[in-house]
């Protein structure tokens, strides 16, 4: 005889309003910064000859805030799942700073790329993608902020854009570069 599969255990669900709800508890799972629970959660449907039967509404919502452990159950069987520890080069170096790039246009047509977390960045400039940012920096009146350069004194880890336009044709950009300057 096949093993009957076993019921969620129950949980309290805290609707939008503040009401509180039985449900089961399907699945957990993390996510940067927080955990989703899986809950399903009892409601009624019509059905085509126009009666009404329970039913079971599922949605993921966001934990502690949505949901309450009922006392005395336990949810080691909860199929969960976790993000995996950070590799040790983040722990080592930190966390990543922020990808991107934006054009600060000068006068007669010259411009200077800056890093998207660079304090001389124009405000609100759109930041570029990197085919943008790699037209950009291929045009001769355009020149590299000194964190884009990765000058010794400001942030020797940081990526160079200039070598990547003179290596790569226009065809070859995309994958290469994208792996190359992943930092």
């Amino acid at each position: 005889m096949a093993d009957t599969p076993h019921e969620p255990p129950p949980i309290t669900v805290v609707l939008p309003d503040g009401q509180e709800v039985t449900g089961r508890l399907q699945e957990r799972q993390q996510v940067p910064d927080a955990w989703l629970y899986k809950v399903a959660v009892p409601a009624w449907q019509n059905t085509p000859e126009g009666r009404v039967e329970p039913a079971w509404y599922v949605v993921w919502v966001n934990a502690p805030d949505h949901v309450k452990p009922v006392p005395g159950v336990s949810y080691d069987d909860v199929p969960t799942s976790q993000l995996p520890p950070p590799p040790a080069e983040r722990e080592i170096l930190g966390p990543r700073r922020p990808s991107g790039w934006v054009l600060q246009k000068l006068e007669r047509g010259r411009g200077i790329i800056h890093a998207v977390d660079c304090e001389e960045a124009p405000a609100g400039a759109p930041v570029l993608a990197l085919d943008k940012a790699l037209d950009a920096a291929d045009h001769p009146g355009t020149r590299l902020c000194s964190l884009v350069q990765c000058g010794r004194r400001t942030r020797p880890r940081a990526q160079r854009l200039r070598p990547w336009v003179r290596r790569l044709g226009k065809r070859q950009r995309g994958t290469v570069v994208i792996v190359t300057l992943a930092r």
